[in-house]
């Protein structure tokens, strides 16, 4: 398999698993991608995901480029609503996902880390958008989403040179949440993950869906807006849990109901 799955107590790990390529990302691979994001959509028991490369050189160096043929108007013209690897431009996954890079992030896979909710990066891990030194442009998710997340010159920097930007870099431009050595990455990645999934399964969803859907709304629009997440959660189960496990000094039971 291209990308692996799996997942256990609460957290999907979804793992990019050609690191002879630098885990670059080819039709088949952004097909598995696809089908795991729809799947990860419909289930109940998944409260964080963890997305990475195996191997130590690379998170994901983009699109595989080797044998391709098309050329960049016909990548452009193919229909890709969720952006590169099915997550850059995604909506619909409620779901946090922590970004795991423990290398070389670059075109779509610094793309797909713009999808990501949390960024966690080894010290030697490095970031870009090279498309512009290929004859290529950021296309799914580099040129619109880089500008929405930080200053404009420093997006412009990023995209207008094509230059490779360590993770204490992105970590000053607010990409990255936190930059540990590469051998306290994992431990890193999991104290995120493990804090994520102390808290209630559907304020979780609830938090992320309201914030997807109402990014271009003014505040006091979003506010109003009842997403079905949001009504779900304050209407669960877990609302009254939590509450009673404060009161009573104990940790909260989570049913996800």
């Amino acid at each position: 398999m291209s990308v692996e799955f799996s997942v256990e107590g609460r957290i999907a790990r979804v793992t990019l698993n050609r690191p002879d390529r630098l885990n670059a990302v080819n039709g088949e691979a952004e097909r598995q991608l696809e089908t795991i994001w729809s799947e990860i959509e419909g289930r109940d028991d998944i409260s964080c995901v963890v997305l990475t490369g195996a191997g130590e050189k690379a998170f994901c160096a983009g699109a595989d480029l080797k044998g391709v043929e098309k050329s960049g108007l016909d990548y452009w013209a193919e229909s890709r609503p969720n952006g590169f690897g099915g997550l850059s431009f995604r909506r619909s996954l409620d779901v946090p996902v922590i970004a795991r890079v423990n290398g070389y992030a670059l075109g779509g896979g610094f793309e797909m880390v713009l999808g990501c909710d949390i960024v966690v990066a080894a010290r030697t891990a490095k970031f870009g958008l090279p498309e512009a030194r290929v004859g290529r442009m950021p296309l799914d998710g580099g040129m619109v989403l880089l500008q929405r997340k930080i200053p404009f010159n420093r997006a412009m920097a990023v995209m207008l040179t094509g230059r490779q930007f360590s993770a204490e870099e992105m970590f000053g431009f607010g990409i990255v949440n936190e930059v540990v050595d590469a051998a306290d990455l994992d431990s890193a990645v999991d104290r995120w993950a493990t804090d994520i999934v102390a808290c209630a399964p559907l304020s979780l969803r609830a938090i992320k869906q309201t914030v997807n859907r109402t990014g271009h709304l003014s505040p006091s629009e979003a506010q109003s807006l009842r997403t079905p997440a949001l009504v779900r959660a304050l209407t669960s189960e877990d609302a009254l849990e939590g509450v009673a496990a404060f009161q009573e000094k104990r940790a909260p039971v989570w049913r996800g109901r």
